[in-house]
């Protein structure tokens, strides 16, 4: 390591790293002498779990995430924190839960500057830290702040020549890559941000089947209809998937010519699930469930797969640990040095019970641009979901037909799969109500025999038993995080900022302003 380079800071978090690998994980490591490794995390925009070739979803082709896979570790049982762009990444950052970040915990509003990141903590120790493309947001940082992102420094200047369907962004992410490593300095560590824009809405329609793939390769969730239109939408996703996956390739094929892949820390993960109806913005799993691959091939033994229960706040914590950097935040996420270190498959981890996902306001779809606020809880066999709005629409208001804001329900992006199933309600009733229509204030689902949370078991009186314990686990859980929701109604919530596109419903409708509506004393 070049301490000249790094600093004193530097010198410091190294010595940390020295002791970090005296800790018990200590027997599954290496002992010749240890430099602080690089870390590279790739982050899709809307993927949801088994949506990788390593998972053995056919059609797809994600050697990128699959060499991570093999590498390493690869999850089967990892969360966001938030089903939506903005508040996800925040927690990521910050390695808090969405309802002990204020603004930050809502979509599109501000991030505010109190809270710590781990990216200004690898910076402060060493690291050159930056970013391509989609980091926090979207959202306003400036006006809370931050000098930048939070997520780092911004590498856009290289674009791509040519994109293999119009809605990819022509940032050459890759290259912007490079571009930041030949900034590093020599021996400097360093932690980059790929944070690709694919496979976010919207897609060129048909664009995976003129690409080669088969209607017959798309994996429909059982939430959805197995209609043609549906396939050939999920079809465009894949498609969108594999573009992703190809700068990751290019990226660690950089690495492995440059020296320094057997000395970094891959991670390979989504910021939400797939932008289709009841899944992106909702807390049933295909909107909080998503892909994850962790490798450090020079440390982590490869080959294995993990079933514990993870969350993507535990990331934070994590990169602090894993390289040395001293950790001043009480974060609510653990890290997964334990996992990642052990030589083993399945649980490694008995101790990883749960993980907590919630939602707050996703995009202007009601009046007065209040939002769903709802929270959860996911075991290894169950997820309970309370709904704390629930005469509030899930996916937003349905407005008539003759109104500007047709079709409505705007919490669910625009594409194929929405309008099949508005324009075919009568026909596909079941589709209809489980992305559309109210919902109970309590969801309770069977995670072993119904991953697309088909059937509600809330209210079913074998099930009361595990729901109670469920529910007050829960609120345990939210009290002692602070959650404004509990402890206080959270009004607070549908006061915040929202910086994004204000639709003409009816009562509060300023964007960027505080709706005094819901502050306390106002």
């Amino acid at each position: 390591m070049n301490t000249e380079k790094i600093g004193t800071t530097g010198l410091a978090a190294a010595s940390l790293l020295a002791g970090f690998f005296h800790a018990p994980a200590e027997a599954q490591l290496n002992t010749h002498p240890v430099s602080r490794p690089n870390i590279l995390f790739a982050i899709s925009d809307d993927q949801s779990f088994p949506y990788t070739s390593a998972y053995g979803t056919k059609g797809l082709n994600t050697p990128g995430f699959d060499f991570v896979a093999r590498s390493g570790v690869l999850f089967n049982n990892a969360f966001v924190a938030a089903p939506q762009s903005s508040p996800s990444r925040a927690a990521i950052l910050t390695g808090k839960n969405i309802w002990q970040l204020e603004e930050a915990g809502t979509h599109s509003s501000y991030f505010p500057k109190k809270f710590t990141v781990f990216t200004d903590l690898l910076e402060q120790s060493g690291y050159l830290v930056g970013f391509t493309a989609k980091a926090w947001g979207p959202g306003n940082f400036e006006d809370a702040g931050w000098s930048r992102n939070p997520a780092g420094n911004a590498y856009n200047s290289k674009k791509s020549s040519s994109v293999p369907a119009s809605g990819i962004n022509r940032n050459d992410y890759s290259g912007n890559f490079t571009d930041f490593y030949s900034h590093k300095a020599e021996g400097q560590p360093f932690f980059f941000w790929y944070g690709s824009t694919e496979p976010h809405r919207t897609y060129e329609q048909g664009s995976g089947l003129r690409s080669g793939k088969k209607l017959s390769d798309a994996l429909v969730p059982g939430f959805l209809p197995s209609d043609s239109v549906i396939m050939s939408d999920i079809l465009d996703y894949y498609l969108e998937i594999e573009y992703f996956d190809s700068h990751l390739l290019k990226i660690i094929e950089f690495l492995r010519e440059k020296g320094e892949l057997e000395n970094t820390v891959i991670v390979v993960t989504a910021d939400n699930g797939m932008s289709f109806p009841a899944a992106k913005a909702n807390l049933m799993d295909y909107g909080t469930h998503v892909p994850l691959a962790i490798c450090w091939p020079e440390r982590i033994k490869g080959g294995r797969v993990s079933d514990d229960l993870v969350s993507m706040t535990d990331l934070a914590p994590t990169f602090l640990e894993i390289t040395g950097t001293e950790n001043p935040v009480k974060m609510t996420g653990k890290s997964l040095a334990g996992i990642l270190f052990n030589t083993g498959s399945g649980i490694s981890d008995p101790a990883r019970k749960y993980v907590l996902t919630g939602r707050e306001r996703h995009s202007h779809a009601r009046p007065d641009n209040v939002g769903y606020p709802a929270r959860a809880i996911r075991t290894a066999r169950y997820l309970y979901i309370m709904n704390l709005k629930p005469e509030r629409w899930p996916a937003g208001d349905p407005v008539p037909e003759n109104s500007s804001l047709w079709p409505g329900f705007h919490d669910i992006d625009n594409g194929p799969s929405k309008s099949f199933i508005l324009g075919n309600r009568s026909e596909l009733p079941l589709y209809f109500s489980l992305a559309y229509e109210r919902r109970s204030e309590e969801q309770l689902y069977d995670m072993i025999s119904d991953r697309a949370c088909l059937k509600n078991l809330a209210a079913e009186p074998a099930f009361r038993k595990v729901k109670e314990q469920l529910r007050k686990t829960l609120l345990k859980e939210l009290r002692k995080q602070g959650d404004p929701r509990i402890l206080d109604g959270g009004d607070v919530f549908d006061s915040y900022p929202r910086f994004g596109a204000m639709r003409e419903f009816p009562g509060f409708r300023e964007e960027g302003k505080y709706n005094p509506a819901f502050i306390k004393g106002k």
